[in-house]
């Protein structure tokens, strides 16, 4: 028979299975549909786990992995805003809300240990936090080439507004800026941007 504690863990994570049904703006590999948010924190996982030998900055893999397993969790409730159009400190409120309820659930050691990784992760501040944190915005971005730019154009976001949202990523490490640079070389060779289309 399960304990109270077992329980509460349970409940938690059935829940957390909602994280699998909500959509980002980004689109897959050949635009057959939209990736979900469990499916970004995969690939973001995948991205950490093979890049954080090879940064300068020394993480720890297993707290890195634990950032980016949670970073995303509190749009169960929030739901997914497209980047750039970010409203700021409502999104973060509504955020924060749903972090309170979700993390809630949880018995109090644990909902602390986890909302605490949340935090973390939006402050940015340790090493292990900037590294999860400039690969959401590198992965984000590889799956914007992936689909050819589609939701680029879609939403009319141009080449200059990624460019700004990308510095958390070029300024954490050459290696990961390396890679952001090419792929922009992608994305300008291709033309993937939605002022290109109306050239």
């Amino acid at each position: 028979m399960l304990n109270d504690r077992h329980r509460a863990i349970l409940e938690f994570l059935q829940v957390c299975d909602q994280f699998k049904t909500i959509e980002r703006q980004g689109w897959l590999t050949g635009g057959r549909r939209r990736e979900n948010d469990a499916e970004h924190a995969w690939h973001m996982a995948l991205f950490a786990l093979l890049l954080a030998d090879e940064i300068n900055v020394k993480v720890d893999r297993a707290h890195v992995l634990a950032l980016i397993l949670v970073h995303d969790l509190v749009e169960i409730y929030a739901g997914d805003s497209y980047a750039f159009d970010y409203a700021g400190e409502t999104q973060y409120a509504k955020e924060l809300a749903a972090a309170e309820r979700l993390f809630g659930m949880l018995p109090p050691d644990l909902g602390a240990k986890v909302k605490g990784w949340w935090l973390e992760f939006e402050e940015a501040v340790t090493p292990e936090a900037r590294f999860a944190k400039s690969l959401d915005r590198l992965q984000a971005f590889n799956q914007s080439i992936l689909s050819s730019g589609r939701d680029w154009r879609e939403h009319g976001t141009r080449r200059e507004q990624t460019y700004a949202r990308m510095g958390t990523a070029r300024d954490f490490d050459p290696v990961v800026t390396t890679m952001v640079d090419h792929l922009y070389a992608v994305a300008d060779r291709e033309g993937y941007w939605p002022e290109d289309a109306q050239r």
